[in-house]
């Protein structure tokens, strides 16, 4: 099986939306992911009270086990590879409130480290400022679009958070919109917890939280939906179309998708960000089932016309597809 990659997830937004907030707020909720910060830009990021503050390609390790470094644009993607030889995680770059989201997410996605994969743009907008901020920056519009994931902070501090809910959402087309406050949003948005803790102390799951909060609507976890999907051999046709239309507000999906068309009955792993699709060949282990399991995970989605749509997709006779009907989904295969 291949190497597993660090996904690279880009935090961007204007000045004052809060981003190194949300930063700080991933790093103190790490959950054990050792997680790697790469700041392009000459503020400072506060964890257990250290600062860094200009230090250009430059790396430091925190007491958490997580990396942080600043770099300019230029030197992003040998900062990318230096880090792609640590032992991480998961790598967030905390742009430059000036900088231009899509500059940066080319840079990721045409970097040459196979050790890297994108993992999102995440677009911190500022609900308190959010008209003043407009207009300056008319090109907000086009960086909403653009994100696949909108993170819409400090709610807390607007008379009718609904209203501008609803309106940015408007705006956004099919990113999904997660408001928050004070860049609360939850970790495992951004990562998946790889690593096996000590079964003595282990690592709190969702199931957990839920059940150790009293009122877990006011939580970050509340504000989104995870959804389990497991089918059978999917009709690859059939599949891709539903990659290609997938509704509005589905941020991430990942998991095995099996086809059981005749030479392609190994197991695909499948990653998507946004509009970011990776499909991975890898093999079965001894005594798995041959089915398609997927997790789903969105704002504002419809989690059971979701798995309607994904069980539409099943095949019964997967033996009597037709090969080639396979290719419009090896075009997600990275070579």
């Amino acid at each position: 099986m291949a190497k597993r990659r660090i996904p690279v997830v880009i935090v961007a937004g204007f000045l004052g939306s809060g981003k190194t907030t949300l930063l700080n707020h991933l790093l103190s909720n790490s959950r054990g992911v050792r997680i790697g910060v790469v700041v392009n830009d000459f503020g400072s990021v506060n964890v257990d009270a250290l600062s860094v503050a200009g230090q250009v390609d430059s790396m430091l390790s925190l007491q958490n086990g997580c990396l942080c470094c600043a770099v300019d644009t230029a030197g992003l993607d040998a900062m990318l590879a230096k880090l792609a030889g640590a032992d991480l995680d998961l790598v967030v770059i905390e742009a430059s409130g000036l900088a231009e989201p899509r500059s940066l997410v080319r840079m990721v996605l045409a970097s040459a480290e196979e050790g890297i994969e994108y993992g999102g743009l995440v677009e911190l907008v500022d609900a308190a400022e959010f008209e003043t901020t407009r207009a300056r920056h008319p090109e907000l519009d086009d960086h909403v679009r653009l994100a696949d994931l909108v993170v819409l902070n400090k709610t807390d501090r607007v008379a009718d958070a609904d209203r501008l809910v609803a309106f940015v959402r408007e705006l956004a087309g099919a990113t999904p919109v997660l408001p928050t406050a004070h860049g609360r949003i939850d970790p495992e948005l951004l990562f998946d917890r790889v690593r096996d803790p000590d079964p003595v102390v282990r690592q709190l799951s969702f199931d957990d939280l839920r059940d150790d909060c009293g009122d877990h609507d006011q939580h970050a976890h509340s504000a989104y939906d995870t959804l389990t999907v497991t089918a059978g051999a999917l009709h690859p046709r059939r599949f891709a179309a539903f990659l290609e239309g997938r509704p509005g507000g589905l941020y991430r999906m990942k998991g095995t998708v099996y086809f059981g068309v005749p030479g392609h009955r190994q197991r695909f792993v499948l990653h998507t960000v946004g509009a970011y699709t990776r499909l991975e060949r890898a093999r079965w282990e001894a005594g798995q089932d041959r089915c398609t399991e997927l997790v789903l995970i969105g704002a504002g989605i419809d989690p059971e016309g979701l798995r309607a749509e994904l069980k539409a997709c099943e095949e019964p006779e997967p033996d009597q597809v037709d090969e080639q009907s396979m290719l419009p989904v090896l075009r997600y295969l990275e070579s």
